[in-house]
């Protein structure tokens, strides 16, 4: 049997930016994308902590280094900017598999302030 479970998880990134002239995505700072162990392209469930707001949309890789957190498309009319976000990805894996998620949690400036393994 498979199951889906938790990959990776962005916890409490800031919304730096909203483009809703852009055809829909997050742009994610490369480095974070790198330490949350997240593709680009791969698919993203966002979790808004300010409003509750929770909707699914793609990674596009944005510049290493910024500290970027940019909701494109329609995605950018269910935050606000400084809005915290959870971005979480998950994969299908044999029920057996031995598997720990990879977690960053960010501080107001979207630096890594702990990054782990669950």
């Amino acid at each position: 049997m498979k199951i889906f479970v938790l990959k990776s998880k962005i916890h409490q990134a800031r919304v730096t930016s909203k483009n809703i002239e852009y055809s829909g995505s997050i742009t994610i700072d490369r480095d974070l994308m790198d330490k949350a162990d997240l593709r680009e392209y791969e698919k993203v469930e966002i979790y808004d902590i300010e409003n509750g707001e929770r909707f699914s949309t793609y990674v596009i890789e944005g510049e290493r280094g910024k500290g970027e957190i940019i909701l494109n498309g329609a995605a950018a009319r269910k935050v606000e900017k400084g809005d915290r976000l959870i971005i979480a990805s998950y994969a299908m894996i044999d029920r057996e598999e031995i598997f720990q998620p990879r977690v960053i949690i960010l501080d107001e400036k979207n630096r890594v302030k702990l990054e782990k393994k669950l």
